[in-house]
């Protein structure tokens, strides 16, 4: 059967190795783990205009500046999650050709996880205060 990442199974040296399997289900795995870091993507930027537009129009308030704030920070973290994903699939690939393992880089999941934490806790003190 034809790798993947090439379809040619006897070309160039970016074909990933097919001895038992793995390589194909590991390269399958990261596709798919990158899709959901854009599914995710995708929720904070839906999340972002909900937050930051519909809600204070159906609030009627005359204080929208801190729905636009939180707005723009789902927005801004729904774009992190889809260039976060796009370079994670790109280092196991990269990893996966070579031999090796590529571990996520625990400051940046840190980050991100942090980020998630504010934005959940500045979207229920909006809730709560309007």
């Amino acid at each position: 059967m034809q790798s993947p990442g090439n379809p040619d199974p006897a070309g160039p040296p970016n074909a990933i190795a097919e001895e038992d399997g793995s390589s194909r289900r590991t390269y399958l795995a990261s596709e798919r783990t990158q899709l959901a870091w854009w599914r995710t993507g995708l929720t904070a930027i839906a999340v972002a205009l909900g937050v930051g537009r519909v809600v204070p129009q159906l609030n009627h308030t005359n204080h929208k500046w801190p729905y636009a704030v939180v707005g723009t920070g789902f927005a801004i973290y729904g774009v992190a999650m889809f260039a976060y994903g796009s370079w994670r699939a790109r280092s196991v690939d990269a990893a996966l050709q070579a031999g090796r393992f590529s571990v996520a880089p625990d400051r940046l999941l840190a980050a991100l996880t942090v980020a998630g934490i504010v934005l959940g806790v500045l979207t229920v003190v909006l809730v709560i205060a309007g």
